[in-house]
């Protein structure tokens, strides 16, 4: 077996390019037509708002006619002297066009006076339209932009960019309109409503003034409220344009199968804690007197003093405790080589249905209140789907925290009910639309999906849940410690611990960051095959159940990790020297790449504000050779905002590129250069200012960390990794090479927890 390699080298850096004057698609024509049904919509949205309370100001819906990139959304319209229009976004969404096909619809907060400028703009270009044949295209637009104002009536009050500016902005635009319809909500809800620019006191006065009376207790942030029925529906009636969401204020601790008893004689022996590292665990009530590993457990009962504990409280929390803790002894065909672990658990919810606007509040305490736990295990979930169209606000937190706090949480993909068809797809509950988290999906002992599992994407488009792991089912179930007991039970909130441990010892023991911990996880499950149907069920796939299958490798294989920050628009390194046999390359090669961008609510289903665009492959004299045909960036190439989701995960906050193994494998042939290499690039939804040395951020030190895990799989079936490891130290910038022995590491971790007593009579 070959170990893990982590190198440490130089990488370097570069600049965006900046993007020239404004321009069409090749057979696009903009007509007088199209810019006058603009002004259509733009008078009628004006004579709604003019109807409306003056102390807000006009919301307006952009419906696209595509999926649009950032640099395809409107700049001109809707912009003012003071602010630019993407700037104004409050909301984004996917909708259909006019030919039925996905397109964006993107919500702006503008003044009225943004609206009757751009009414204006609208109308002095299409006077020039009139004046130049009714109609433009992109070689005439080119000419306007390349050979002056000559071409245009420069009296008119526009410059040759501005007018060019319009003209592709009413080319991408379908239609401006009001959203006037909220959906109904019977029940308790929590609101979320477009950001106004409002503070907590401010966000409450609004509503009052719409006569939704609400208190600040009722804030969750400044634009989440919890809302009862009638407040919902006084909002829905005055100001529907206001609402971006509304969900059902319900999260259930337990929603999987009822535990079966096997045993409440049996008691599993276990020694007193050392220095094992400590995991958070989020859950209902915890069983002090009775659980065998009380001692490894530092209990907190966040719960209201006044909320009476039942038996059935204790039941979940506990199980999912015993796992972490202890699961190898209790499932010992299940033992992952990560040991004992131990936890502080906080009970912040009874089994059953419970506040989510209460436990959004508490989580967000706990996790302030303890910065030393990193790796953070929920398992709960709303019985209800996650929207479609927006995060929800339970996943929003847990991003936000992650952001803040440097931890990644854990978190169980939510079960079907006992009432819920097993045929019938469910999409997964919020808290498991969170983005960032680790989201786990259970499979069966037969590694099929457990029938009880709902499925992704979310938002329409990211990949949850990201892995999975054994939870039991019918076939088998999961063994646990309960308040009576070990006990047989099954459902992702017993398949998320198990992930839970693995992080935990990637983090703690193998000192990994949480970057490279989430890819190898994910690569490690990915394997050599095609990424099946299930994946929206399994995700990337099933992790290995031995914590040694993924820090390890066969023989023939080769895995290295590479992790930086990224701050500039581009970091690289073109000198990898993967080892070639009769000069050509025998591999089969995957990458991955995690990293946890900053995440904007109000920006809807373009929720990840930052894009790392991942290109790992063979170098080339242009360059290199992406293993996925990554044709981003080609300034000879053009990748159309919906393609580019699809076949690059463009925004996805994971890229994952793979060979498919094949009964045949060719050698790849070297491109004359004997290198591979990698090279990321960076896009911001929203432009930050760059300093005069191209780095991006208000701070030279700031960036955005991230994780890349390479495996090559060598098809002769030789052991490279020695020669691997040679090449990389003999370079004319040579790489630091460090072999990650499990081994060493855990023998290390032990030794730096060791309490040193000096001898005060010492002379030493």
């Amino acid at each position: 077996m070959n170990n893990t390699l982590r190198l440490k080298g130089k990488f370097g850096r570069g600049n965006a390019q900046h993007p020239g004057p404004p321009s069409l698609p090749a057979n696009a024509v903009v007509t007088t037509n199209q810019i006058q049904d603009r002004l259509d919509d733009l008078h009628q949205i004006i004579a709604y708002w003019k109807t409306q309370p003056t102390f807000i100001d006009p919301l307006v819906e952009v419906r696209y006619k595509t999926i649009v990139a950032k640099s395809n959304r409107v700049k001109r319209l809707l912009s003012s002297h003071d602010k630019s229009a993407n700037d104004s976004i409050v909301g984004a969404a996917f909708g259909t066009n006019q030919n039925g096909k996905p397109c964006h619809v993107i919500t702006y907060y503008v003044k009225m006076g943004t609206i009757e400028s751009t009414l204006k703009d609208l109308e002095i270009a299409k006077e020039i339209l009139i004046h130049h044949g009714d109609s433009i295209g992109n070689k005439e637009l080119t000419s306007i932009t390349h050979d002056g104002l000559a071409k245009i009536d420069a009296h008119m009050g526009l410059s040759k960019t501005s007018f060019a500016q319009i003209i592709r902005d009413a080319y991408y635009v379908e239609r401006f309109t009001v959203k006037t319809y909220a959906d109904p909500q019977q029940e308790h809800a929590l609101v979320s409503i477009y950001d106004t620019g409002r503070n907590g006191l401010q966000t409450v006065a609004l509503l009052n003034k719409l006569g939704v009376n609400v208190l600040g207790a009722n804030l969750l942030d400044t634009t989440t409220i919890n809302m009862t029925p009638n407040q919902y529906r006084k909002l829905a009636e005055t100001a529907p344009y206001l609402v971006a969401m509304s969900l059902k204020d319900m999260l259930e601790l337990k929603f999987e199968p009822d535990s079966n008893q096997i045993d409440d004689q049996f008691v599993p022996s276990i020694p007193t804690p050392a220095n094992e590292p400590t995991i958070g665990v989020i859950d209902t009530c915890f069983d002090e007197k009775n659980a065998y590993f009380s001692k490894w457990v530092e209990y907190h009962n966040e719960l209201d003093s006044q909320i009476d504990i039942n038996p059935k409280d204790l039941v979940h929390g506990t199980e999912v405790t015993s796992l972490i803790v202890d699961g190898p002894t209790l499932n010992p065909a299940l033992d992952d080589g990560c040991g004992r672990f131990r936890v502080r658990h906080f009970a912040v919810a009874k089994s059953g249905n419970n506040s989510s606007f209460t436990i959004m509040k508490t989580i967000r305490n706990i996790v302030s209140n303890n910065p030393d736990i990193k790796v953070w295990n929920l398992s709960l979930g709303s019985r209800l789907e996650s929207p479609k169209n927006t995060i929800s606000p339970e996943a929003a937190m847990l991003d936000k925290l992650q952001n803040e706090y440097d931890i990644v949480f854990v978190v169980a993909g939510t079960n079907k009910t006992q009432k819920d068809s097993r045929i019938k797809p469910k999409r997964i509950g919020a808290p498991a639309d969170s983005i960032n988290s680790l989201v786990v999906n259970a499979t069966s002992i037969l590694k099929e999906p457990a029938s009880y599992t709902r499925e992704g994407p979310v938002l329409n488009f990211f990949r949850k849940p990201d892995i999975s792991c054994f939870g039991g089912d019918d076939t088998e179930q999961m063994a646990v410690w309960s308040p009576q007991g070990v006990a047989l039970t099954a459902g992702t909130s017993f398949a998320a611990p198990w992930i839970t441990r693995k992080m935990a010892y990637l983090i703690y023991v193998m000192h990994f960051s949480r970057e490279t911990a989430k890819a190898m996880l994910i690569d490690a499950a990915s394997g050599w095959k095609k990424i099946s149907a299930d994946n929206i069920k399994v995700g990337y796939g099933i992790v290995p159940t031995n914590i040694e299958d993924i820090l390890t490798t066969p023989s023939n294989e080769i895995r290295f990790v590479l992790e930086g920050t990224i701050a500039s628009f581009e970091t690289y390194n073109y000198r990898i020297p993967v080892p070639m046999a009769n000069g050509k390359y025998p591999y089969m090669a995957r990458a991955t790449l995690c990293y946890f961008p900053k995440c904007n609510a109000r920006q809807g289903v373009d929720y990840t504000s930052t894009e790392l665009d991942l290109h790992f492959g063979r170098m080339r004299e242009k360059g290199i050779d992406p293993l996925n045909n990554n044709i981003q960036g080609d300034p000879t190439a053009y990748a159309y905002e919906g393609a580019a989701r699809k076949l690059y995960r463009k925004w996805d906050n994971v890229k994952h590129v793979s060979d498919i193994e094949k009964s045949r494998f060719q050698p790849r042939i070297s491109h004359g250069i004997p290198y591979w290499g990698f090279k990321i690039r960076k896009i911001e939804r929203f432009d930050p200012p760059i300093d005069k040395n191209g780095t991006v951020g208000k701070n030279a030190g700031d960036g955005l960390r991230f994780g890349i895990v390479v495996t090559l799989r060598g098809m002769d079936g030789r052991n490279r990794f020695e020669e691997f490891k040679q090449h990389c130290q003999l370079q004319i910038e040579p790489w630091i090479v460090e072999e990650i022995d499990i081994h060493s590491s855990i023998e290390l971790y032990q030794e730096s927890d060791v309490e040193i007593n000096f001898d005060e009579d010492s002379n030493a």
